[in-house]
């Protein structure tokens, strides 16, 4: 049967990239986004390349289509042996002027998604572990995991969340076979939103000094191929020149 890479929040950037990187060792990509228009252009990449990918159009906050999701994949499609959570939500605005609303959004967004994603694909997993088997769940971090900086309340609480709880599935289920990893990157990306917001530090560019997200997706990689005599939980990523 197929083996299966799902890549929640596959954004043009790193979703894509890993998405991609997993699709060209002989994985199946399933990627999600809310938008299925925003995810054909990545589909069609991987196809293109040779690679297989499927796109869901999937909202990682609702319960219900999390659910329906994961069983339409293991039914239709084939074995999550990867789920790999990235999604962001780094918003900025003042603690002065962050309205309920706005906090609860962010935390749903870049931790409680991120809970209701690794628990189904973990009970799935937990069934076929073995010492044979290969099975790996992967959260993206940022700097807001390790600390807050002013402006960023609501991202920082919820970045810290999910490093929690990738440190609490981590430990209950890697006695279990299955990998769980924290990512931390710690720089700016090479998107598109670092490149028309952050025109200065983009120009870094050029010296390496942003990150490439080809690489996040290697270490991505690297993390899955690990034996699980030495597996690592918390990888840390930045340019040679940021500064931490």
């Amino acid at each position: 049967m197929q083996k299966v890479a799902l890549v929640i929040g596959a954004g043009d950037a790193t979703g894509g990239a890993i998405a991609r990187r997993f699709a060209r060792e002989g994985y199946v990509a399933c990627v999600t986004r809310r938008s299925m228009d925003k995810l054909q252009p990545l589909v069609e990449q991987i196809r293109a390349e040779g690679g297989m990918a499927h796109g869901f159009a999937s909202d990682a906050r609702k319960e219900e289509e999390v659910v329906a999701l994961v069983e339409q994949i293991e039914s239709t499609i084939g074995p999550i042996e990867v789920m790999v959570f990235n999604i962001g939500a780094n918003v900025p605005s003042s603690i002065l002027e962050q309205s309920a609303q706005k906090y609860f959004k962010i935390w749903e967004m870049a931790c409680f998604s991120g809970f209701l994603n690794g628990r189904e694909v973990a009970k799935r997993m937990v069934t076929r572990a073995g010492a044979d088997r290969r099975q790996t769940i992967v959260f993206t971090g940022a700097t807001a995991s390790l600390r807050g900086a002013a402006g960023f309340a609501a991202f920082a609480g919820a970045k810290h969340a999910l490093r929690a709880l990738a440190q609490s599935m981590a430990r209950e289920l890697g006695p279990r076979g299955i990998h769980v990893a924290h990512v931390v990157v710690d720089g700016a990306i090479d998107t598109a939103f670092i490149r028309d917001n952050f025109p200065e530090r983009y120009a870094l560019k050029a010296q390496d000094g942003i990150v490439n997200p080809e690489h996040i997706a290697d270490a991505y990689w690297m993390l899955h191929q690990q034996p699980r005599d030495a597996w690592t939980h918390e990888l840390d990523l930045r340019p040679y020149m940021e500064k931490f």
